[in-house]
């Protein structure tokens, strides 16, 4: 029979002393990996202990990028509600042909660069929603060369501080004026807007933020006459948000005719056209006044914001401006279609004799009359969708 084989005896003895020593140095190794496993614990502990109660102060839209949040999540079941607030026509500055002493960058001076005056009457409001829009109108540049236009808007790039201070967190350059002076200045605002937190968005340039967990999307249309062609643009644009995972799609347009009160069959073509795309509300600027808004497909499409925070007219004859905010209730990729908004009648100046570049909210007669004003024209794109249905 095979005989298993054996070691000899002095093989064996050496064989366990080397068990022996292997078997205390394991015991040892293990009762080290439990001591920094113990500490680890510890720590996080403390670290978690140490973590700032969360303030009533809303938080700052992320930058988002990819299909999902930008914490990397898939959209949440759950209902998130999320109040933007839109303001209109921000020109922060002036043309140089224009410059005396009742300009903007003379206010400026006056006021020895406090950027906090401008905005300062409706601050506390932007300060207290999730997302503040505006329509940026005009380069903030040092350099670039002035277009050959009659109107060219140029201020510093430190006067992007201004919307900062006040809490305004995105705004677009989609317009006939953030290029005034060429892509060195068109370029240069993106900077000084970027240096102070403030996202820019507009043409082919779509921001995505999150806020509050919410994936939205920011397009800036600009449509210098109505056309096919500019209304694809933008439909294209909304497809390319929705396909990456945008819940919330907002679309800012710079259309319409300048000192119009009644927008044109070419705006409510195209503002029905982003609706139908997929955008949930649709804002516009360029009038230079306030015109109405309709409701389609549970949808609110606001004409004309009206001038805001407008350096480029020191004693304009219409000073209506309005504010215009909604607050949606998003559940997943599904946006509500209810009533919650709040239209907010101002002036671009606090003083009615001439601009002071301080947008502030009606109050009184004054309230009164300018929601007669938006009211009637309001009432007129209800006459216009009207014979639009009736000649279809």
């Amino acid at each position: 029979m095979y005989a298993k084989p054996t070691c000899p005896t002095p093989l064996k003895i050496l064989l366990v002393v080397v068990v022996v020593v292997e078997l205390a140095a394991i015991g040892l190794l293990l009762a080290g990996r439990a001591g920094a496993s113990e500490g680890r614990d510890s720590a996080v502990e403390a670290s978690a202990s140490t973590t700032p109660a969360p303030t009533d102060t809303p938080a700052a839209p992320a930058a988002s990028d990819g299909g999902e949040t930008a914490g990397g999540d898939k959209a949440s079941s759950e209902p998130v509600t999320l109040t933007v607030t839109f303001a209109g026509d921000c020109t922060l500055g002036t043309d140089i042909n224009y410059e005396n002493e009742r300009s903007f960058n003379s206010r400026w001076q006056a006021e020895e660069g406090d950027a906090t005056y401008f905005l300062r009457n409706v601050a506390d409001l932007f300060g207290s929603d999730d997302l503040t829009v505006v329509n940026m109108e005009g380069a903030l540049t040092e350099g670039g060369e002035r277009a050959d236009k009659k109107f060219a808007f140029r201020g510093k790039p430190e006067y992007a501080k201004i919307l900062s201070s006040a809490s305004v967190e995105a705004a677009t350059l989609a317009n006939n004026h953030s290029q005034d002076y060429g892509q060195t200045g068109y370029d240069d605002t993106i900077a000084a807007l970027d240096a102070e937190g403030v996202q820019s968005f507009g043409y082919d340039r779509i921001a995505y933020l999150d806020v509050k967990g919410v994936k939205v999307a920011l397009i800036g249309s600009y449509f210098p006459e109505d056309s096919a062609e500019n209304t694809k643009e933008m439909t294209d644009n909304i497809a390319a948000a929705r396909a990456e995972g945008a819940q919330l799609v907002i679309v800012y347009v710079h259309w319409g005719q300048e000192h119009e009160y009644d927008i044109t069959e070419g705006q409510q073509t195209a503002g029905r056209a982003a609706i139908d795309a997929g955008a949930d509300v649709v804002v516009g600027s360029h009038p230079h006044v306030v015109q109405g808004w309709e409701v389609y497909q549970g949808r609110y499409i606001v004409y004309s914001l009206g001038n805001f925070c407008f350096g480029g007219n020191t004693n304009p004859d219409d000073k209506d401006c309005l504010i215009f905010q909604q607050t949606f209730t998003v559940t997943g990729n599904d946006v509500a279609t209810d009533d919650n908004i709040n239209v907010i009648p101002c002036s671009i100046s606090s003083v009615s004799n001439s601009n002071n570049y301080q947008p502030t909210p009606a109050t009184g007669d004054e309230k009164t009359r300018i929601e007669a004003k938006i009211k009637k024209s309001s009432d007129g794109i209800a006459t216009l969708s009207n014979k639009v249905s009736q000649s279809s």
